[in-house]
């Protein structure tokens, strides 16, 4: 492969496929903060960002290195992808039932949280490691960094749409957040047997 449009263009539609399972967390995020700082929209979708460019340059790492050792943990992505989504919305989903019968002021997501979000969302983007085995490595670091540039612009819209959905939705933030991260992880688990 060489450095041309084509190369540009395939990396941002690596990134918009990529980071559609961030953009839906980000605006959970969004609706279930909805008072949440524009500093912290930038840090929630730089840590979006990071772990779907760092997740492809580990694929090709693991692609060029250890490669029969990302086989099978291959298997484990949609598996874990689902534990960890599952456990963030399920507390959500808790948390927001919960306040539904003992009103408290609202739990602002922390950064262990966040965490697991960005690696849950991004996991999959390992596979994106064999999409760019072909390239060199200045190549594979400037498609992981395209993939990143994207992924923030993509997260930061779904915070702010979330945001003003938050707005509106109020109490049932957290319950809608949480049955939003849960069904992310349903649907990356399903999709990755079709």
């Amino acid at each position: 492969m060489e450095w041309n449009f084509t190369f540009v263009f395939n990396s941002v539609l690596l990134g918009v496929g990529l980071a559609m399972d961030a953009f839906s967390v980000a605006m959970a995020n969004g609706i279930r903060e909805s008072k949440m700082s524009c500093g912290k929209m930038c840090g929630i979708a730089g840590i979006f960002a990071v772990f779907q460019g760092l997740m492809p340059l580990i694929g090709w790492i693991c692609i060029h290195t250890v490669v029969q050792y990302f086989h099978a943990f291959q298997a484990w992505i949609p598996w874990i992808a689902l534990f960890l989504l599952g456990y963030i919305g399920g507390k959500m989903l808790y948390e927001g039932i919960k306040s539904q019968s003992c009103p408290v002021v609202p739990a602002v997501l922390g950064f262990g949280a966040l965490l697991i979000q960005g690696i849950a969302t991004s996991i999959d983007a390992l596979s994106v490691g064999f999409t760019i085995a072909g390239y060199l490595l200045p190549m594979a670091l400037a498609s992981s960094l395209i993939i990143s540039a994207v992924t923030f612009a993509i997260c930061m819209i779904g915070l702010y749409i979330g945001k003003k959905a938050g707005s509106c939705l109020s109490g049932k933030a957290g319950i809608v957040g949480g049955v939003i991260l849960i069904f992310i992880g349903l649907e990356i688990f399903i999709t990755s047997w079709l």
